[in-house]
Order: structure tokens, then C-alpha cells, then sequence
């Protein structure tokens, strides 16, 4: 009895210092408002988000670009971060939430569409990478890609990802640090092209 008293307690106070809690939204594109199209060209579109912090996607050339939170007029019409291969999302976001209900980072799963030696793009070589974003808040309005985790070379990128959001994203200054892969990077993760507001 005694031993589960000391559990419980032990338990109860390491409570202040758990982990950011995840909330899990789903972004298909029929859950998404469309804004702009031109078919088979581009898309904008806004997608359910968490809470009053809106998701922002973008389709140009076979490639996408989602962005997250209350982004500034610049960042909204001008960010687009992606990777340089064909490419699409998972449609499931992980956001990161702070104590105090704040959203403070997401995870989203990238399908890299890599080719062969004759340029055709085969299942085979398809990379799969975490793509860890700060989430633009109300007060700067600037929101952008924080990491990458090759989810197909480390044994647990979930954790990983879950780690650099938690730790790297809130603090990451979008425009001035530049992401990296964390972890192991293999073969199939392609190289991210970022293009933000100077």
C-alpha cells in the first residue's frame, strides 16, 4: 500500500513537466474550403485547423505546401515550402499543444514522389518524411517549416518529431534559422525547398 501511495505521488508531481499533449485533425482535401484554383495548376485552399488557429494549403507544379496558424498578409500569400521532387501530404496533422491550450507546433507526414535514372517516378524509391512547422501566432503572424524527420530511417520518428516539436519549433525564428533533418537522413528523403517573405 505503501509502495502505491509513493507511486501516485510520484506520478502526481511529475505532472507540471510532462510533454506537450497532440491533437489529431484531419485535413482531407473534401474537408477544405477552396479559395483560388486553377486546375491541375494550383490550388489554395483553408483547412480545418485546431481551434481558431486556421491551416493554410497550396498546390503549384505537383507539389504542396501547408502552413499553419495566423499568418501575416506576406507569409500567407508568398511561403511556400516543399521539397523539390513531386510530392503530397498525409492528410492527418499532429498538433503540439502547450498547457495553456496553445498550439505551438504540428507534425505532417510528406510523400516524396523520387525518380529513377529515366526520370520516372517509382513506388519503390517513394520517400516518406515528418515535416515538424512552427505555428504562426496571433502576436507575429510568421509560421514556417521548423524540421524534418526521415520517417522511413530512424526506428521511432514519431518521438523524434514529437521532440523537435516540442523543443525546436517554438522558439525556431521562421526567415532566419534555417531547418535541418534530425536523425538519420536516408537516401529517399528528398532536399525541402523553402521560400518565405525576406
Amino acid at each position: 500500500m505503501i509502495g502505491r501511495v509513493a507511486s501516485l505521488a510520484l506520478l502526481l508531481s511529475a505532472g507540471p513537466v510532462m510533454a506537450n499533449e497532440s491533437v489529431y485533425i484531419d485535413i482531407g482535401r473534401d474537408k477544405c474550403k477552396t479559395i483560388e484554383e486553377e486546375e491541375g495548376m494550383y490550388a489554395l485552399m483553408t483547412c480545418p485547423g485546431h481551434g481558431d488557429y486556421p491551416v493554410r494549403f497550396k498546390e503549384a507544379d505537383i507539389r504542396q505546401s501547408v502552413s499553419f496558424g495566423y499568418l501575416n498578409q506576406r507569409y500567407a500569400d508568398e511561403a511556400f515550402e516543399s521539397f523539390i521532387p513531386f510530392n503530397h501530404t498525409g492528410t492527418t496533422v499532429e498538433w503540439r499543444i502547450a498547457k495553456d491550450g496553445t498550439p505551438v507546433a504540428t507534425i505532417l507526414r510528406w510523400f516524396i514522389e523520387n525518380t529513377d535514372a529515366t526520370g520516372a517516378s517509382v513506388p519503390a524509391l517513394q520517400g516518406q518524411v515528418l515535416v515538424i512547422s512552427k505555428v504562426a501566432g496571433k502576436d507575429d503572424g510568421k509560421g514556417c517549416v521548423a524540421g524534418y524527420v526521415d520517417a522511413l530511417a530512424n526506428p521511432d520518428p514519431n518521438a523524434l518529431a514529437r521532440k523537435l516539436a516540442d523543443e525546436v519549433a517554438p522558439t525556431f525564428r521562421c526567415g532566419i534559422d534555417k531547418p535541418a533533418y534530425h536523425g538519420t537522413r536516408g537516401d529517399k528523403a528528398a532536399e525541402p525547398n523553402n521560400e518565405l517573405p525576406e
